[in-house]
């Protein structure tokens, strides 16, 4: 008997096209302590894809194996089909991978625009002089900082340190743009902004990974969801089947209230 086809599958269809970012049985241990555990998904060129999943169940960690801060005890990453996992973090900057941080992370003794300088240096594309100096308060303007290059990071409040840490990932364009709870933290106005500007970034053909909290944004920005839980994939789809999935709900509410 000939297989039905895929709902909206064309006979005559292509090959499905090659992952940006593809993630095959992933596997982090910390001794008899399994925080990621055989976890395989696929990222796709131009993809928003959320990451989510209760605290404590390795969605940080898997981030942290893309970005190189971690190596992976088993399993493969590999970017557009070249093997990642495993190089120094910055091999993998410099590949095409940037990230922010779920504690935010910027370079102290530098000034606001030299951490976005930063950024472009050492990121994946390289740029310099006058050029990099004109991308840098373009970027600082696109996140909000506009006027402030000069200031020391020091005197930044903590939703501007998110505001400098995402121009500094943004500076090198990175071609897979990994967000550690971005929007963690921010007060209703400036949850509108930063979900907008995410969206912005979705608009011009941005790859992004998101892990977050936030269902107001995983629902309005994300193509597809994969929910972790207790270091394992628990389910991989469209946002409204996935939050719709009982297993998903029991992960976050509990057996009790599923």
């Amino acid at each position: 008997m000939t297989p039905a086809l895929a709902p909206n599958a064309s006979p005559n269809a292509g090959p499905r096209p090659r992952p940006l970012l593809a993630i095959d049985g992933a596997r982090k241990a910390f001794g008899g302590l399994v925080a990621v555990n055989d976890v395989s998904f696929d990222v796709m060129p131009c993809e928003l894809l959320g990451l989510i999943g209760p605290n404590g169940s390795g969605k940080t960690t898997m981030l942290n194996l893309i970005s190189g801060a971690l190596k992976p005890t088993a399993g493969a990453i590999t970017l557009d089909g070249k093997r990642i996992s495993g190089l120094p973090a910055h091999a993998i900057a410099r590949a095409g991978v940037a990230r922010t941080f779920q504690l935010v992370r910027v370079l102290p003794s530098l000034s606001v625009e030299d951490n976005v300088i930063a950024g472009a240096v050492f990121g994946h594309r390289q740029s310099w002089g006058g050029e990099v100096r004109d991308r840098a308060r373009h970027l600082l303007d696109r996140v909000g900082l506009a006027g402030r290059g000069d200031t020391p990071t020091t005197a930044l409040t903590y939703i501007d340190q998110k505001r400098l840490e995402l121009a500094r990932a943004l500076a090198g364009d990175p071609r897979v743009l990994l967000l550690d709870e971005w929007l963690a933290g921010l007060n209703p106005s400036e949850l509108k902004i930063g979900i907008e500007l995410v969206a912005a970034l979705r608009e011009e053909g941005r790859t992004i990974v998101m892990v977050e909290h936030v269902m107001d944004a995983i629902r309005s920005l994300c193509d597809r969801c994969v929910v972790m839980n207790t270091g394992r994939t628990i389910a991989d789809g469209s946002v409204e089947d996935v939050l719709s999935d009982p297993e998903v709900v029991r992960a976050y509410l509990g057996e009790s209230d599923a």
